[in-house]
């Protein structure tokens, strides 16, 4: 697994689905919520919809994190260059690969046209693994 930088600069994260409307972006929520700030977050699709999903909003909700504000993004070369780690998940071969990067595949559950409680174990476990990811990180969690 590549390094990361040890110039001071913060670890960055991209986590990328086709739609990035409910798994990256609620993974992208638990990064910013439990990574305090200390990690850069950056999420994207690679067909994005026109809004997050609705159920995926009202789960994390629930959590205490708060992704009304978030909007479906579109993949780029350049988010993915800019990050030191890039999660997919379920984007199959739309996702760019440049050498040196640290990649990661998290087979998730689409929450797309499910009801919440369908949503919620799919948001339980991606914030197991975001617990995971900013461990092998080296950034401390904080409370959320």
């Amino acid at each position: 697994m590549p390094a990361l930088p040890d110039d001071g600069a913060r670890p960055s994260a991209l986590f990328v689905c086709v739609h990035n409307a409910g798994r990256s972006q609620m993974a992208a929520g638990f990064l910013r919520a439990l990574s305090g700030g200390a990690v850069e977050v950056r999420s994207a699709g690679s067909v994005p919809a026109d809004r997050i999903n609705p159920v995926a909003v009202e789960a994390m909700a629930e959590a205490g994190i708060d992704i009304t504000a978030e909007q479906p993004k579109v993949l780029t070369t350049e988010a993915v260059q800019a990050s030191d780690v890039v999660i997919t998940m379920g984007c199959g071969d739309a996702c760019p690969i440049f050498p040196g990067k640290r990649y990661e595949d998290w087979e998730l559950d689409d929450p797309a046209g499910q009801g919440l409680d369908a949503v919620r174990p799919i948001r339980d476990e991606i914030r197991r693994r975001v617990l995971g990811l900013l461990a092998s990180l080296g950034v401390d969690p904080v409370a959320h």
